[in-house]
């Protein structure tokens, strides 16, 4: 099976018990670590059997690939902000967005009624609107965080608006699998990587040791912050407001007409 995340910190804290032989599985896995907008695009391509997904891409996927119940990012009192090197009006104005299947791109555009988006890998878009090539810019991962460091201001904060308007965890990111592995499979996937969950939650300095190979020369406090902030108890088992989350962010997509709101077919153990 080929097993795809990001190259995150999050990511790596959740698999380092799956990869690094902490859990015990009798399937065969190969590790496969991509940016989330390739992972998108190559599942779009039926190419991997079990990948990180942005929630907005599970839209235009659900007849190829399952929810896992364990894996998701979920965004309580955070989520992806919009950055530029001073306050300013947005709408109309070109913005660096890290793809167009990310959901923080979708929130983007649920919450402003025109811009011009720029599509970038994700760790380029700092640097973009520090040089002024875009007028501002959309920032997942560690981004959200560091952006005062390199002078930027908080232009738009996307958690704050989804949660003005829903009183809901964010929805952001997935783990999913695909629909034609066998049933045992996917429930034999799925047991395994909540282990890895629980394990790294239960042994947070080594599996933060591991996450710091992926830290692109952060601190270790800053990527320990990043981590937990994306692996926790949501991440363990998709609770039932996260669901509710889902349903809510595919219902505004289908109102503004961006797709028709897909079924939610999660796989709990």
């Amino acid at each position: 099976m080929i097993i795809a995340h990001t190259p995150d910190a999050d990511d790596a804290f959740m698999f380092y018990g799956l990869f690094q032989g902490k859990i015990q599985t009798s399937l065969e896995i190969e590790q496969l670590v991509e940016d989330i907008e390739t992972l998108n695009k190559r599942a779009f391509a039926g190419e991997l059997d079990v990948t990180a997904l942005s929630s907005h891409a599970y839209a235009f996927l659900h007849k190829k690939y399952r929810i896992l119940a364990t894996g998701a990012s979920v965004g309580d009192g955070y989520g992806p902000v919009v950055v530029a090197r001073s306050e300013r009006d947005l709408e109309g104005k070109r913005i660096a967005v890290p793809g167009r299947y990310t959901t923080a791109n979708l929130l983007l555009k649920l919450a402003l009624a025109e811009f011009q988006p720029v599509e970038m890998r994700f760790d380029k878009i700092i640097p973009a609107v520090t040089r002024g090539d875009v007028d501002a810019g959309l920032l997942i991962h560690e981004g959200q965080i560091t952006y005062a460091q390199h002078g930027l201001a908080k232009v738009l904060d996307l958690w704050e608006w989804w949660y003005g308007r829903t009183r809901l965890p964010l929805p952001l990111g997935i783990n999913v699998i695909k629909r034609e592995l066998p049933e045992e499979t996917q429930h034999a996937f799925l047991a395994a990587m909540r282990a890895s969950v629980r394990y790294a939650l239960e042994h947070v300095e080594e599996a933060m040791q591991h996450a710091m190979t992926y830290a692109r020369g952060a601190d270790a406090a800053l990527v320990k912050k990043f981590a937990l902030m994306y692996v926790n108890e949501y991440t363990y088992e998709m609770p039932e407001t996260v669901v509710r989350a889902h349903a809510e962010l595919y219902r505004m997509a289908e109102l503004r007409g961006f797709f028709t709101q897909p079924p939610l077919d999660i796989l709990f153990p």
